[in-house]
This record gives C-alpha cells, sequence and structure tokens, in this order.
C-alpha cells in the first residue's frame, strides 16, 4: 500500500482538502477529505488532479514539430511530409522514439494515451517476422515509461474512396479486413497496455469494410475511434463515392454510439450533429489549429449529448491545459462570445471524458478507480493568489505542462519533482528525432 496527503485534490469538481489518498496494487483503496497526514504519508502541497487522458495520439508525428511552418501550404502538404516521416521508421527506432514521446506526455500531466497506430507493416508493404512487431514496439515503450496505453489498432484500405493504398501508405494496409481481423486477434496486453480499434477515415476504409470492423468491436467488447470530418475535402470525396457525409456513412455502418469517437469532428451538418449525440468526440485544438483544420461545433455537440474528450494528435504541443482551454478559447474567436463552457467541464474533458472514450475505468479520484493522478504547483507564478473558489479555473485558463510537478500511474510515482524517474525525456527526444530526421 501506497499513500499520499494532498494538501489540495479536485473531487467530483470541487476542491477538497487535507485529502489522504491510499493505493493498493494500483487502485485507490482510500480517498478521505480533512484528514490528518500519516507519518508515512507522501506529501503533495499543490493541487491534484486526475490524470489528464490524451485520448488521440500518433506517436511518430512528433517528429514534425517545427519543421512544417514554411510557405502557405495545405494539410495535404503537411500530410506529405508527414508520409516521409512515417517511412523512415522500423520497429527498434519506433520503440525509442515513442518511449521519449511517452515521457514527454508523462511530464505533461498525461497518465494514459490512445495511440491511433497504423504504422502496421514494413515500407513498401512487406510484414516483419512479427506481424504485430510496430504494435509490440509502442508497448513495450509505454510500459517502460510508465503510461497507460490503450493501442488502436488501425483499419486502412484505401488512399481515396476506390484507390488503392500508394507506395507510401501501402505500410498502413493490411490489404483486406479479414487479415486485419487475424492480425488483430495476435495482439497480446498487459497491466498498462489494453487494446481498442480504429478506422481510419472514411476516406480510407469503405463502408462494407466500416460496418465488419463496427460488428468485430462490439464482440470484442473495446472502443472504436475514427478520424471524422477533419477537412472539407474529405466531406467532398465521401458524398462523391456514397452520396452521404462521413457520419452518414458511419452511422448507416452501425459504427456510431457510446463505444465510438469520432475524432476532430471539424466540419459538421446539423444532421451530422445530431448523430454523434450518444458517442464520444475528441477534438484536438492545437493539432487542428497547426494544420488550419478549423473550429468545430463544439458547444452544439456537446448540446446534443456527445461526450468530450482532448488528443494532442500530431504533438505540434504536447500540454493537456493549452488543449483543455483551447476548446473554450477557440469559441470565444468564432462566436465572440466568452463563457460557453465551465472549468469543472473542460477539467472533465481532460480527465475522465478521455478515460471514458478509450474504455478505460478511471472515474476520477474515487475509490475503485487506478490510482492515476497528477499534482499541480500552485505556487508557480502562472497559478499564485488563487482561493479555493477559483482554483480549479486558475489551473484549466493559466496552468501549463511546466507547473506539473508530481504524475502517479498505476499507483508508481513516475515523475517527481518535474522529471522522470529514469529517462532524460529532452535528451532522448533530441537524439531520436535528430536519428529519424537524418535517414
Amino acid at each position: 500500500m501506497t499513500t499520499w496527503w494532498a494538501a489540495h485534490a479536485v473531487i467530483d469538481g470541487e476542491v477538497c482538502h487535507r485529502v489522504l489518498l491510499e493505493s493498493t496494487d494500483g487502485v485507490l483503496t482510500r480517498v478521505e477529505c480533512d484528514a490528518d497526514a500519516p507519518a508515512d504519508a507522501r506529501m503533495l502541497t499543490g493541487l491534484v488532479l486526475p490524470g489528464a487522458v490524451n485520448a488521440h495520439s500518433h506517436a511518430f508525428h512528433r517528429v514534425l514539430r517545427g519543421r512544417t511552418h514554411r510557405g502557405h501550404d495545405s494539410f495535404w502538404a503537411w500530410r506529405d511530409q508527414m508520409y516521409a516521416a512515417a517511412g523512415r521508421l522500423d520497429p527498434e527506432g519506433y520503440y525509442a522514439l515513442a518511449r521519449a514521446v511517452f515521457a514527454e506526455m508523462l511530464l505533461a500531466g498525461y497518465t494514459a494515451v490512445g495511440e491511433f497506430h497504423y504504422l502496421h507493416y514494413a515500407p513498401g508493404g512487406s510484414a516483419y517476422a512479427d506481424p504485430n512487431a510496430m504494435s509490440a514496439a509502442l508497448s513495450w515503450a509505454a510500459e517502460d515509461v510508465g503510461i497507460r496505453l490503450v493501442l488502436l489498432d488501425t483499419l486502412y484500405l484505401e488512399s481515396a474512396p476506390g484507390k488503392a493504398p500508394d507506395e507510401t501508405q501501402a505500410r498502413f494496409s493490411d490489404g483486406s479486413v479479414e487479415r486485419w481481423i487475424e492480425r488483430t486477434t495476435l495482439l497480446r496486453g498487459s497491466r498498462l497496455v489494453t487494446h481498442g480499434l480504429a478506422i481510419h477515415s472514411v476516406r480510407a476504409v469503405p463502408p462494407d469494410a466500416i460496418a465488419v470492423a463496427a460488428q468485430v468491436a462490439r464482440e470484442r467488447g473495446v472502443p472504436l475511434h475514427a478520424h471524422v470530418s477533419e477537412q472539407p475535402r474529405e466531406n467532398d470525396e465521401c458524398r462523391v463515392a456514397y452520396g452521404r457525409s462521413p457520419v452518414e456513412v458511419l452511422r448507416d455502418a452501425g459504427a456510431l454510439g457510446n463505444g465510438f469517437t469520432a475524432v476532430h469532428a471539424t466540419h459538421l451538418a446539423d444532421g451530422d450533429v445530431r448523430a454523434l449525440g450518444d458517442s464520444h468526440v475528441c477534438v484536438c485544438p492545437t493539432t487542428e489549429r497547426d494544420l488550419a483544420d478549423g473550429i468545430g461545433p463544439i458547444p452544439a455537440l456537446r448540446d446534443a449529448g456527445a461526450s468530450l474528450c482532448l488528443g494532442s494528435d500530431s504533438h505540434a504541443i504536447i500540454d493537456p491545459f493549452e488543449e483543455a482551454r483551447a476548446i473554450e478559447m477557440d469559441e470565444r474567436l468564432g462566436s465572440r462570445r466568452r463563457g460557453t463552457f465551465t472549468g469543472a467541464e473542460l477539467l472533465a474533458a481532460m480527465t475522465v471524458g478521455g478515460s471514458a472514450a478509450l474504455g478505460l475505468s478511471s472515474l476520477g479520484l474515487t475509490v475503485g478507480s487506478p490510482a492515476d493522478f497528477i499534482e499541480v504547483d500552485t505556487s508557480s507564478v502562472r497559478l499564485a493568489g488563487h482561493d479555493d473558489t477559483e482554483m480549479v479555473d486558475a489551473v484549466v485558463y493559466a496552468a501549463t505542462s511546466s507547473d506539473v510537478r508530481t504524475v502517479v500511474v498505476d499507483g508508481v510515482e513516475q515523475v517527481q519533482a518535474g522529471a522522470h524517474r529514469s529517462i532524460d525525456a529532452a535528451a532522448e527526444l533530441d537524439r531520436q528525432i535528430r536519428r529519424v530526421m537524418a535517414q
């Protein structure tokens, strides 16, 4: 058993004081407010929050940070650079890179990540001796640094409706939905690693295969994710091919519902918004800004009943606080109104909303939930000077990843005093990114 005593903690959206947290076998077994500090307790003097959940990640995109900003190019030009980076990775290199990226996430306050994984084969499409070698690399990386991973194994069959994958995309594709099903049955989990499934997009998977993937996800009882309407061109191509929007194709294939997460959901018609009301929606604001995707109808999705969560996607920034407040801040720019979302709503999207979308059992700081939580330094220059009634809003609207002091995953302190217990993330990121870009 491990015991922590927190000066302040957010429980059920409210700030509580003098909070005793006990963990046995990685699960919270005691959460008590107004408690005395035991002599053997780990002391946390800042504000303790449920761990942030990164519900949508492509780890290898991290190598592109700062390298795609010259000229007036488009999302599609950026995609070409991303494909070039993907072509440089093998299992050994991907393990090393992902290990460093996952460590950066932990330092930022993420305790769990949903990796939307489609680098399945070797460049050109040939199989490794282990058909899940790239998946295993990601799993080992997560276990090594101590982050909770939901590996969303992604189905990818076409480059566009009716078009076969090109040479670069060949490593993404299993060739058929049947081969994808067969390969994913061989995936193995661990204490920190579980699995879900993903449809890359309606652009990359035809309706009949979407229906099969949705059925497989239901049979296995795992979450199903998909990129949805990130770009207007995606919608246009879908309507030409199928006479419907991407959301309508997914709906008619039986994919939508409580087990489904639509990633981005930026360019939606009113009917699309209503159709997503029983699903999760993962917004990735810093990536959507970086790629000039646009601002999605997030208030309408919330009002329709969709559960919101957040992802860092391409890792232009890895900072859960920036992702959370961006929902409100971007909405202010688009609508010229303030206060569409409360700080508590944004904190929920940053934490328990992502857990729900990834099929994790975290309910926040409650008995029976995983001991996954973070401590934020409320004495930093960004957060000093706030009382209890202001503390949640202050953290959501002013904190940064630099204010994260302690990160606990599965009852283990992976980050202490702002440093990872076993890896110099900055040095390792520098080494691995330079290695990838030099190839």
